[in-house]
């Protein structure tokens, strides 16, 4: 509820009772109506002295508790460390592992700025490393701890300023320079940034809503934040031939003729599906025979309900790597419905012939049948780029993570000419992210989208023709002409 300027402060009544004189200040807030009683005439009247001098002076007063703002704050003090603290464990029951990370993160990051000083301040690595392992986990606060770490939390606590010093816009600037570097002092990426702010500004919400903060003034700042670039670079796009020569060298990392010492052969079918059906990585982690209807040969779909990021066994309720979940921003049990073209078939039946499945029925695992690790999937990529790829495309961005694979997909369907609205549909975001990533790659089929336009309208004419404006033939909606 917002703050009131419509105050109406009565005189102090003086009331007996059984264990003496009692006053009252009674006062109005809009309509609602306060009162508070004193043991002495004297105590009431500095009180009601109080409320007289902020509404005088133009204060608003809050509706729920009846006082003036600055006394409501007075009252909820609280320092930045422990609101931090509160707003970890706020977020933490619902939010997603790399989520609770990203917090922690983001509020560790902006924690320095609050210091009241640098005298006995531990080294800024420590620092960090006692925020972000202990103090903004909620899992791990709890734990043993080694003795920096100890001491650093203590000198943390005592030396850092309250949440309301985030009311003035200065601090405000000085936090978001912080989220703009990284560690070393270098600009932190624009996509970091914005992400570390979205966490900001949303623990300032929430410390109005606490009332440990008069007002969120984060969107006054005036401030450049760093350009953001989601459009996808055309240059880590592979075409047709380069996806196969990728997918075969990844199936060819055997050791000494034995598939089962590397990984390599196991994770073809992986890369095929974010190359063939957009799938991200952690949705192909947690991709089951279940979720897989082939036919022998041809179309076949692949239904996905589940992913596994990984975020840190630290950040997860199971204590794994990978934080199983629902898909992104999708509800809990949602399906999304995407083809299975006819190479990509042919590539799951060889898998589930020739290496099964895990015990819980998901396609892909480590050799030991648990997850596959994430050191794991980019040496056996990094492997196969450099046998599949001429030396200077090695050197190139062209596909240097396995997540370009997604990328290709997309470009291929678009390429296609399938629907944006469709592509967007299979891949897992909305139109207007697609159209946002892909614009580069939308902008070059223009031409060809020109051309098919050109044929429907029935104009068939060479470039010259075209120049002169002179059709050589009739199309819809044109006759020829008579000859006169």
């Amino acid at each position: 509820m917002d703050a009131s300027y419509d105050v109406k402060i009565w005189n102090i009544e003086a009331r007996q009772g059984k264990r003496g004189t009692n006053y009252r200040v009674h006062w109005f807030v809009g309509k609602e109506h306060f009162r508070r009683p004193f043991s002495t005439n004297a105590h009431a009247d500095s009180f009601r002295s109080e409320l007289m001098t902020a509404a005088r002076r133009g204060e608003a007063f809050d509706p729920v508790e009846g006082l003036p703002v600055s006394m409501v704050r007075a009252k909820n003090v609280m320092s930045w460390f422990d609101f931090a603290v509160k707003y970890i464990d706020m977020k933490w029951p619902r939010a997603a592992a790399k989520s609770r990370a990203g917090n922690a993160d983001a509020l560790a990051t902006v924690t320095p700025v609050m210091f009241t000083t640098d005298k006995g301040k531990p080294d800024d690595r420590t620092v960090r490393r006692a925020l972000t392992g202990w103090a903004f986990n909620t899992k791990r606060r709890e734990l043993s701890k080694p003795a920096e770490v100890i001491r650093a939390l203590k000198w943390i606590s005592n030396h850092t300023l309250p949440v309301s010093r985030l009311e003035d816009v200065a601090a405000l600037r000085e936090a978001l320079d912080a989220l703009s570097s990284k560690l070393d002092g270098k600009q932190a990426a624009a996509k970091t940034f914005m992400r570390k702010r979205a966490v900001l500004h949303n623990a300032l919400d929430y410390a109005t809503e606490l009332k440990v903060l008069g007002s969120n003034n984060l969107p006054e700042v005036k401030w450049t934040a760093p350009k953001t670039v989601r459009a996808i670079d055309k240059r880590v796009v592979i075409n047709v031939r380069q996806g196969e020569r990728l997918l075969d060298a990844v199936s060819a990392q055997w050791i000494d003729g034995q598939p089962r010492r590397s990984s390599g052969p196991m994770l073809k079918a992986f890369f095929a599906v974010m190359y063939y059906a957009a799938l991200r990585p952690e949705e192909a982690a947690m991709l089951s025979k279940e979720d897989v209807q082939l036919p022998e040969r041809g179309w076949g779909e692949l239904l996905l309900s589940e992913a596994a990021p990984i975020a840190g066994a630290s950040w997860t309720d199971s204590g794994e790597r990978r934080d199983r979940r629902q898909l992104k921003q999708r509800a809990v049990g949602e399906v999304r419905h995407v083809p299975s073209p006819p190479p990509l078939t042919v590539i799951l039946h060889q898998h589930l012939e020739r290496f099964g499945t895990a015990a819980d029925g998901r396609l892909f695992r480590s050799l030991t049948g648990g997850d596959i690790a994430e050191s794991t999937i980019a040496r056996v990529w990094d492997k196969a780029r450099k046998e599949a790829l001429t030396e200077s495309e090695y050197g190139s961005l062209l596909a240097r993570r396995p997540y370009d694979l997604r990328h290709a997909c997309v470009s291929t369907w678009l390429a296609a000419g399938v629907p944006s609205t469709q592509c967007a549909e299979w891949a897992g975001h909305s139109v207007a992210v697609l159209h946002q990533i892909y614009a580069k790659v939308i902008a070059g089929l223009e031409a060809a989208a020109h051309e098919r336009i050109e044929r429907a309208l029935g104009w068939g004419e060479t470039r010259e023709q075209i120049g002169s404006g002179q059709p050589d033939s009739a199309g819809p909606g044109r006759t020829e002409p008579d000859g006169s």
